[in-house]
């Protein structure tokens, strides 16, 4: 890759993302520009894809609203992410949790909680 592009790519990406895994339930802040007012609303959902190297790095965040599934693919370094915060880590054995949009019910967003060692002792 040029250079120049790497240089900017560099002075455009975020530092404050957290590390974040498929299977991990994350709440996602989100500006959202109405006319001239600009507000925050909260996406909160399982992580179920990362695609992309660098400034083209998107994650898909899935959740189930009112009974019907909504997915929402969000650029990690774009300037309408005010912040993620990762509320549960998930264990799974994919990178990619496609198999989640054919769930239903209770199962749709149900995922094994990742256990850490200084929770065991």
């Amino acid at each position: 890759m040029n250079e120049k592009i790497k240089l900017v790519e560099a002075a455009q990406m975020r530092a404050d993302i957290p590390e974040i895994h498929p299977g991990d339930t994350l709440k996602v802040h989100v500006k959202v520009v109405e006319g001239d007012k600009e507000r925050l609303q909260l996406f909160q959902g399982i992580l179920i894809s990362i695609r992309g190297v660098g400034m083209s790095k998107t994650i898909t965040v899935r959740k189930i609203s009112h009974g019907v599934g909504v997915e929402r693919i969000i650029p990690l370094h774009s300037p309408i992410i005010e912040k993620i915060e990762v509320v549960k880590r998930g264990k799974v054995r994919r990178a990619k949790l496609f198999y989640m949009r054919n769930r239903t019910g209770k199962a749709a967003m149900k995922i094994k909680e990742k256990t850490t060692n200084s929770e065991m002792a």
